[in-house]
């Protein structure tokens, strides 16, 4: 995750994370990626049932009934542990969340044992009265994916009028005094209504953007070939930060993130170098603060069914069950040679990753990624976009 606006538009200082002695338990939301002891951010796919087919969707989720899904009273054990362990954030997705009947009463559980409470949802069913209860729980922010404007955003969920009632879902969490934001997942069929997505963003007072860069995973894999050119994600990188930036000028401090790219951060660090050289100095000590992919170490999974993954697109992945034992001895346990090697893995990385002088900073980037292209885990990830002269190598490295 890197924080466009924290780093380019200069809302975030080194000093603001140091105040709070980088611990994930003191430090607010906006600045829990600069924490020292990365306790993970878990993401609990709590349902696999969704009213949408989006052609993207890494949990394959359809509008059926599914077996097997963690109980009442087994989502409150997982919360205590979570709570018991330190985990910062607890991010209830699924499918999606609200159509599991008993979201509301874990949320405000999870909200009791003083856990940061988040929502990822596809806001169709965020109706007015949903919106009330989902500001009696006191989250912290609500995502809604929306992947383009309307005709995109259909065309992506399979859903007609997917985007009008997402839309609604925002403006009712608004209305209620709920952070909302926007999640766009980046690809060639959505990339060029970004500008659209700003404007509306700018109309309709929308707090929160994250661009998530598509990851090859569930029927996400399927997309490989629609995933942008490293020069066109260079482009709308580049954009980002040019509407960003005019928004912060014209007084619109949106917050805005890109994710699942760490190669975002040296290309960041890189455009001020040439444009405000000691913003630069303040952001790349920023940058090693975030650390890069944290994948098994920062942020894990929890499935449906109780499973625990490294990250909630490496599901065929399971380093344990909660219901055989809690997450938090999964997540330490490094007797499991895989979970060990995630714990250190720039010592595992290949090819140009090994080489590259951003590696503490990237943190070799998204592994799932890698072996979904490669079928090596520990190849470089095909996503990062630095050319070998910006990662400080003057020779070509193989996978």
């Amino acid at each position: 995750m890197i924080g466009i606006s924290k780093l380019y538009c200069g809302t975030v200082e080194p000093s603001d994370a140091l105040r709070y002695g980088r611990d994930s338990k003191k430090l607010p939301s906006h600045l829990l990626q600069f924490s020292r002891d990365k306790k993970p951010v878990v993401v609990w796919n709590m349902g696999q049932r969704c009213n949408l087919k989006c052609i993207h969707c890494y949990s394959q989720s359809r509008d059926i009934e599914y077996p097997n899904e963690l109980t009442t009273a087994e989502g409150k054990d997982l919360i205590d542990d979570l709570a018991g362990f330190g985990v910062p954030v607890v991010l209830f997705s699924g499918g999606e969340p609200l159509m599991r009947e008993d979201i509301m009463e874990l949320a405000h559980y999870a909200k009791a044992k003083g856990l940061r409470a988040v929502i990822s949802t596809n806001g169709t069913l965020i109706t007015r009265e949903k919106a009330r209860e989902l500001k009696s729980v006191g989250l912290s922010y609500v995502g809604v994916s929306l992947d383009g404007m309307r005709a995109t955003n259909d065309r992506f969920r399979a859903v007609e009028g997917a985007f009008d009632m997402a839309l609604q879902g925002i403006r009712n969490c608004m209305k209620e005094g709920i952070k909302v934001g926007l999640r766009f997942t980046i690809n060639r069929g959505n990339a060029q209504d970004i500008p659209d997505i700003f404007q509306l963003i700018r109309e309709e007072g929308i707090p929160r953007v994250c661009f998530y860069h598509l990851v090859y995973a569930g029927r996400g894999s399927k997309l490989i070939k629609e995933d942008l050119s490293h020069e066109e994600t260079r482009q709308v990188v580049g954009l980002i930060m040019d509407k960003t930036r005019e928004l912060h000028d014209q007084g619109h401090k949106l917050e805005v993130l890109t994710v699942d790219n760490h190669a975002d951060g040296p290309y960041v660090y890189l455009r001020l170098l040439r444009e405000d050289p000691q913003r630069a100095r303040e952001v790349y000590e920023l940058l090693q603060m975030n650390e890069g992919n944290n994948s098994g170490r920062g942020i894990g999974c929890v499935s449906w069914d109780g499973s625990v993954h490294p990250d909630q697109f490496w599901r065929h992945y399971v380093l344990g069950n909660v219901r055989e034992r809690p997450f938090s001895e999964i997540w330490e346990d490094t007797s499991n040679p895989f979970m060990a090697r995630l714990k250190e893995k720039k010592r595992y990385v290949k090819g140009r990753c090994a080489g590259c002088k951003w590696l503490d900073i990237c943190g070799g980037n998204f592994r799932a990624r890698a072996e979904a292209f490669y079928g090596d885990m520990w190849a470089p990830d095909p996503a990062c976009y630095l050319t070998d002269e910006e990662i400080g190598l003057t020779t070509a490295v193989n996978a």
